[in-house]
């Protein structure tokens, strides 16, 4: 049994943020009512690349739930998804400022049906503050709070280039939504949470905001390198690169053993952490001299022998295929009736040694209109009616009823 098999969740939400807090809850084993418009999340046709048609951001952040295509602009729309949120114990959207309740799905709308709700609100800029009615995008967040000016090479700031904001805030709605799960057992009630692609942006610039506060010191790009700790970052090889990183004097003694530096640990420039960070340069400019001697596997090898930590920069296309991302167990295939090795990825979490199964693959738009609203008591000429006045979509279109 998985921890979240007796959870219902209406998923109002769209593109990436709001829809990877619920992949999250359902790959825990929440019944995910996925409830897009007759003409598909937008997600789905962001590409190329597609696989066999389907949006591949999509296919990341909507296994395991059903698809409900229905109209919001129209009244029968509406009360289809009133009904759905009266049974449900989580109602997840993501619209712009105003938007939710323009449609009547405010909070205070969705509770007056159904006070134990939680109520997730995944915002751009959150309610308070003179931005809180602006819409966001993964992008402009990065830029916004301050991520792209601490990316990149020194004067070539650059776009993290995953969505990092979109996809933590996802899991900070999962988290919230748990915890108010967890909370409403003792009290019954339900609440509303509420996320922002802003905080959860500075969230990431935790430690740069510190050293602001604590030092007035602001943080810039610095390529591979962790401006805290030396030597932590890419050194080159004969034929490439190397990530290494040195967290301790230990370490750092081990390394310049393993390299033949045996003057660098007595140097006073180098003798402890602080040393090594502000006298980065020339230490970097060192260590580098000895690196460039060896190939990468070379290097790689000596110094996982030395017990130094260090890892290649991989490719996509490498991590993909490499040992221990299968030997993991986080690649899972499952069956999709549009693309026949479709394979994606778990949750990255274990218990006993078990990885959480999906229920199903990404649905096509509308796959569960037609089982979702017999469930609610639709009958099939009312499913018919509802067709017929293009409020809802179901796929494949041409079945009947």
């Amino acid at each position: 049994m998985n921890a979240l098999d007796d959870i219902r969740i209406v998923d109002v939400s769209q593109n990436l943020a709001g829809p990877f807090c619920t992949y999250i809850l359902a790959e825990l084993g929440a019944d995910v009512v996925k409830v897009e418009a007759p003409g598909g999340d937008p997600a789905r046709a962001w590409g190329p690349p597609f696989w066999n048609g389907e949006g591949t951001i999509f296919l990341s952040g909507n296994r395991s739930k059903r698809s409900l295509a229905v109209d919001l602009k129209a009244e029968s729309g509406r009360e289809i998804v009133r009904v759905l949120a009266a049974r449900a114990d989580v109602f997840v959207q993501s619209f712009r400022a105003g938007v939710a309740e323009s449609l009547g799905f405010g909070y205070d709308d969705v509770a007056a049906l159904n006070p134990r709700i939680i109520y997730c609100s995944v915002t751009a800029y959150g309610t308070r503050g003179p931005l809180r009615d602006l819409p966001g995008y993964d992008l402009l967040m990065q830029a916004h709070a301050g991520l792209v000016s601490v990316t990149g090479q020194p004067g070539r700031p650059a776009r993290v280039g995953s969505s990092v904001v979109d996809m933590g805030t996802g899991m900070w709605s999962a988290i919230g939504v748990l915890a108010a799960l967890a909370r409403r057992r003792r009290t019954g009630r339900g609440e509303h949470v509420v996320t922002s692609l802003y905080e959860t942006t500075l969230t990431w610039n935790a430690y740069h905001l510190m050293n602001y506060l604590a030092a007035g010191a602001v943080a810039r790009p610095s390529g591979t390198a962790f401006p805290l700790i030396a030597p932590y970052e890419a050194f080159p090889t004969s034929d490439g690169e190397l990530m290494i990183a040195v967290a301790t004097d230990g370490l750092f003694r081990r390394l310049c053993e393993a390299l033949a530096l045996p003057d660098l640990p007595a140097d006073d420039r180098f003798a402890d952490n602080p040393s090594r960070v502000a006298n980065r340069v020339v230490l970097v400019e060192r260590i580098a001299a000895a690196t460039r001697e060896l190939s990468t596997a070379a290097l790689e090898s000596r110094l996982r022998e030395a017990g130094v930590p260090c890892a290649p920069i991989l490719g996509i296309d490498a991590v993909a295929d490499a040992e221990q991302t299968h030997a993991s167990g986080i690649v899972q295939r499952v069956p999709h009736p549009g693309i026949p090795d479709f394979a994606s990825l778990a949750l990255p979490v274990e218990w006993d040694g078990r990885r959480a199964q999906p229920r199903c693959a990404p649905p096509r738009c509308g796959e569960h209109t037609h089982e979702i609203l017999r469930e609610l008591g639709y009958d099939d000429p009312a499913i018919t009616r509802l067709k017929r006045e293009r409020v809802i979509r179901a796929y494949p279109a041409t079945e009947g009823v």
